[in-house]
């Protein structure tokens, strides 16, 4: 959390900003002269739309932003209508989970709608709404959005000077071999379970488990993704539980102050959730906490319920991803280093078109798209190289291909940055460079016969002054780098790079 590197400091902003924006929603419900469960939702309401609102532009945020009520309204409604009646409530709540995660399939607007209205259903459980409470709600909720909306794109609108990276495509699919599908089912199932459980240990704070279940299955694709989410969701929880002990506890809902912690806790939600997802939990767990402190329900025996149901969502999801329809770990990583492998080969046969004067062809786009799909490799490799693996010499193995793979963006990056020079010319040797490249990877992508391991430079590719030299001197070390890659990856004595 705090050695990570923070570009143009949009970690800071983005976390500052939504200080601002959640605050702005408070303020605006207390003035409203609504009561503190509608500000409280108000608030969360604010900062769902500042976290989960992804989209690649700034038109298509305030587009995603303006439909959240649609996806909120009808579901608040329900919630508070069903609140008395445990078996519909039940079955609606799953309902509401199984369309949340199918609706990722629609990328970064089905993933925030979906979000949204899971937490809408949430929402109503933590605060217990009833029926009467809807007009307030609907007031509350419209006030966050307008708050938040106007603080993102009016007051301070980073993400207009400094765009959002786009995210890749999810991994192509029909049917039950699409990934959103099975997670639908997989998170579904975990949520019946831990609902059912949840309310054994509780019969008021039962969502927590199912919350649980929700969360770790955002941002995952694979089995290895799902666990290692759920240990440091619960590791997160288990340190914020420890500070709320000592902290909001002794401030017994002092408005105040609890503000002040507040305030501080979404700061660290939104510095801490790009590098650490068990900082992030540590900062939401104390702010729960401070919010019952705020509603006069918090006591340490609340504390060590909210750990008991946050391990029965954590073991919940995962039986779910082993015994549902799993997505191995091994298949989605090797998904994703395809599609960077394929990647690097499109961009080099773009980069010697260009250096061989095609007007159209350009490798940028390509190379940005690489650094994208590296950051989903890193993502799918994390459980291998967990600190808690207990597979050394995988682990060793994913580190190794991860240390290759960031080598073939540098070649790339050196790549782009020669063809982009206008005075670059026509090198012959070029061609036959690209080709040698792409066969390689295609040696690496297909089951056929390992590339050639000599690893050593052809005749005449020794690097010199020329900006042809330099491009051929950036394609041989990609030609290298991939040959090198085949071992790691493919080597049968070994198994696979992670266990299916």
């Amino acid at each position: 959390m705090f050695v990570a590197p923070d570009p143009g400091r949009m970690r800071l902003r983005n976390a500052l900003r939504a200080v601002i924006g959640i605050g702005l929603a408070v303020a605006s419900a207390e003035l409203a002269g609504l009561s503190l469960t509608a500000s409280i939702t108000g608030g969360l309401t604010a900062l769902l739309a500042l976290f989960t609102v992804l989209d690649a532009t700034v038109r298509a945020q305030r587009v995603t932003t303006a439909l959240l009520p649609l996806a909120g309204f009808p579901v608040l409604a329900l919630a508070t209508t069903l609140h008395g009646i445990t078996l519909a409530r039940d079955a609606a709540f799953l309902l509401v989970v199984l369309a949340g995660v199918y609706a990722r399939r629609w990328g970064p607007r089905g993933h925030a709608l979906g979000v949204f209205a899971f937490m809408s259903f949430f929402t109503t459980q933590f605060l217990h709404a009833v029926p009467a409470q809807l007009p307030e709600l609907f007031t509350a909720v419209g006030l966050a959005l307008l708050s938040a909306g106007a603080v993102r794109f009016v007051l301070w609108p980073i993400e207009r000077r400094t765009p959002p990276p786009p995210t890749p495509p999810g991994l192509p699919g029909t049917g039950f071999a699409r990934t959103t599908t099975r997670q639908a089912l997989q998170a579904t199932a975990a949520c019946a379970v831990a609902l059912s459980v949840g309310q054994v240990l509780s019969e008021d704070r039962w969502y927590w488990a199912v919350g649980t279940v929700w969360w770790i299955f955002v941002n995952t694709a694979s089995r290895g993704e799902t666990l290692v989410r759920g240990f440091r969701r619960v590791l997160g929880t288990v340190i914020g539980i420890g500070v709320g002990l000592l902290v909001a506890i002794p401030l017994d809902g002092a408005p105040a102050p609890t503000a002040a912690l507040v305030a501080v806790c979404v700061f660290g939600i939104f510095y801490t959730a790009p590098v650490s997802y068990s900082w992030m939990m540590f900062a939401v767990t104390v702010m729960a906490g401070l919010l019952y402190g705020l509603l006069g329900v918090l006591d340490p025996g609340l504390l060590v319920l909210r750990f008991q149901e946050t391990a029965v969502g954590a073991v919940c999801a995962a039986l779910a991803v082993i015994l549902v329809l799993p997505v191995t770990t091994h298949a989605t990583n090797d998904a994703w280093i395809q599609r960077a492998l394929l990647c690097v080969r499109t961009c080099t046969a773009e980069a010697a078109a260009r250096l061989a004067g095609s007007p159209v062809a350009d490798p940028a786009p390509h190379a940005a798209e690489l650094e994208l799909l590296l950051g989903r490799v890193r993502l799918s490799l994390a459980p291998l190289v967990h600190p808690l693996s207990p597979y050394a010499a995988r682990k060793a193995r994913a580190r190794h291909v991860l240390s290759l793979l960031d080598e073939c963006a540098v070649e790339v990056r050196g790549l782009v940055t020669v063809a982009a020079d206008p005075d670059a010319g026509h090198d012959a040797r070029l061609a036959a460079a690209c080709r040698r490249v792409e066969t390689a990877v295609e040696a690496l992508i297909s089951p056929g016969t390992p590339a050639d391991a000599d690893g050593r430079p052809a005749a005449g590719l020794i690097p010199e002054q020329r900006a042809g030299e330099h491009a051929l001197a950036h394609l041989h070390g990609l030609e290298r780098l991939l040959t090198q890659l085949d071992a790691p990856l493919r080597t049968p004595a070994r198994g696979p790079l992670v266990s299916a």
